[in-house]
C-alpha cells in the first residue's frame, strides 16, 4: 500500500509538471509530443499505479532546436547532446526530462531509416492523439506509430544492455488498447522492412506465454514450438539482467582505470551477443558491428 500510494503521488506531480512544460513551451511557439512514460501510462486501466521515470518529449528539427535553448534556462543540469540520435538530457526542478530530435536506435540504418519516415508521417501528417492531462492537453504519436516507436525502444535496450518487464508491459498495453484500430498490414510491413519480425514475434510469445496477454490481441502472434521457445530464452535473459542492466555487477566503474573498465564492458557486450545469437542468430551478427562501434564511441566521451 505504501508504494502504491507513493506511485499516485509521484506520477500526480510528473502529470501537474509535464502539463506546466508543455504549456510554457507553447507559450514560447514550441510545439511537442510526449513520447513512452507518461504517455503509455494512459494505456493502462490505473495509470497512477504505473512506476514513473523519466520526462520524454519528442520533436521536429526546429521546435527541438527551440525547446533546447528554452529548457536550457529552466534547467539545473544539462547533458551532452548526442548528435546522431538528436538526443538532450536535462534536469529540471529534480526530474530528468529528455528531448529527442529523434527516436533512432543506432542498431542498423534499415531500422532507423524506417523509424525517421515513421517519425515524419508523425509531424508532417499530424498522426497523433491526445491525452487530456489536466488543463493541458498533450499529443502523443498516432497508435500505428508509436507502436513502432515503443518497440524499436525495446529492441534497442535488449541488444544494448538490458530492458524491464515494464517496458514490455507498456508495449502490451498500448496493443490492447488500440487493438481494434491497429494497421495489422501496415504494422507487418514496417517490421518487415526494418527485419525486426524474427524479434516481435518471440517477444509477442513472451507477452502471451508469461504476461497473460491475449493471443488474438498480439498482431502476428505465433503459437508455434519455435517462438515460445525464444521467448523463453528472451525472458530469462530480461530476469538475469534486470531493469536497464540494473542486476549486472557495475562495481568494477569504481574500482579500475579507463581501459580496464572498457575491457569488461566489452566483455559484456560480447557475451550479451553470445546470448543473443542462440535467440536470433542473423540480426546479433547484423547489428554487432554498430552495437561495438556506439559502445567505442561512448567510451571515448566518457573518457
Amino acid at each position: 500500500m505504501k508504494k502504491v500510494f507513493g506511485n499516485e503521488g509521484r506520477n500526480q506531480s510528473m502529470n501537474r509538471f509535464v502539463g506546466q512544460t508543455v504549456a510554457k513551451m507553447r507559450e514560447e511557439g514550441i510545439l511537442t509530443l510526449l513520447v513512452k512514460g507518461q504517455g503509455v501510462a494512459q494505456c493502462y486501466e490505473r495509470p497512477q499505479w504505473r512506476s514513473c521515470g523519466d520526462v520524454d518529449f519528442f520533436l521536429d528539427e526546429p521546435n527541438y532546436t527551440k525547446a533546447k535553448r528554452f529548457l536550457k534556462t529552466l534547467a539545473s543540469s544539462v547533458e551532452t547532446e548526442s548528435e546522431y540520435t538528436r538526443h538532450f538530457g536535462l534536469t529540471i526542478d529534480s526530474w530528468t526530462v529528455e528531448l529527442h530530435g529523434t527516436l533512432r536506435t543506432e542498431l542498423s540504418s534499415s531500422i532507423d531509416k524506417c523509424i525517421d519516415r515513421v517519425q515524419k508521417d508523425t509531424f508532417m501528417q499530424g498522426n497523433v492523439r491526445t491525452w487530456h492531462n489536466g488543463e493541458t492537453d498533450v499529443f502523443l504519436p498516432g497508435a500505428d506509430n508509436d507502436v513502432i516507436f515503443v518497440f524499436t525502444h525495446i529492441i534497442k535496450h535488449f541488444y544494448k544492455g538490458g530492458i524491464g518487464l515494464r517496458q514490455i508491459c507498456d508495449w502490451c498495453r498500448l496493443l490492447w488498447t488500440y487493438r481494434e484500430t491497429i494497421d495489422s498490414g501496415l504494422l507487418e510491413r514496417r517490421l518487415r522492412e526494418m527485419g525486426l519480425m524474427s524479434e516481435w514475434k518471440a517477444f509477442g510469445a513472451l507477452a502471451v506465454d508469461y504476461l497473460g496477454m491475449p493471443a488474438e490481441s498480439m498482431p502476428q502472434y505465433d503459437a508455434s514450438a519455435r517462438w515460445s521457445r525464444k521467448a523463453r530464452k528472451v525472458c530469462a535473459f530480461i530476469l538475469k539482467v534486470g531493469n536497464f542492466g540494473k542486476n549486472r555487477d557495475l562495481s568494477y566503474y569504481s574500482k579500475y582505470p579507463f581501459l580496464i573498465r572498457k575491457s569488461i564492458s566489452l566483455g559484456q557486450r560480447l557475451g550479451d551477443l553470445a546470448r543473443h545469437a542462440r535467440i536470433f542468430p542473423l540480426d546479433s551478427f547484423r547489428f554487432l558491428p554498430s552495437i561495438l562501434f556506439h559502445g567505442f564511441e561512448a567510451a571515448v566521451k566518457e573518457k
